[in-house]
């Protein structure tokens, strides 16, 4: 399966890090996602219920992002994309997860992950 859908620059506030001030206001995250998806029949019919419906997704992210707090951007994109994979049943996903302005020197930091295969 070569088919890819994508989320850019998903913006989520959340509480985040390891400093105790980090803790008492809420920071942004970005997310950039790819994940697998067999769109054949989603495009054969013009039928949105064979889409991954990318709406959804985000809301999903957003949601579950912000009612966490969290002192690693390792373990926010360790769970995101396990919660994907069960939830939406994504065979591989790509997720990139930046911190902006976490490193004065920086525009952004992060991580990027991979799960499971094309």
């Amino acid at each position: 399966m070569k088919d890819r859908i994508f989320i850019e620059e998903l913006t989520v506030f959340t509480q985040i890090g390891v400093y105790d001030w980090e803790q008492q206001i809420k920071q942004k995250l970005i997310f950039d996602l790819e994940m697998a998806w067999d769109c054949h029949q989603a495009a054969e019919t013009d039928d949105v219920q064979f889409c991954l419906n990318y709406a959804e997704v985000s809301d999903f992210i957003i949601n579950y992002v912000q009612s966490k707090s969290f002192l690693l951007i390792e373990r926010v994109a360790y769970e995101v994309a396990e919660q994907l994979q069960q939830h939406f049943q994504i065979k591989w996903l790509r997720l990139k997860l930046a911190k902006p302005q976490a490193v004065a020197q920086a525009r952004s930091v992060g991580i990027i992950i991979e799960r499971g295969e094309i």
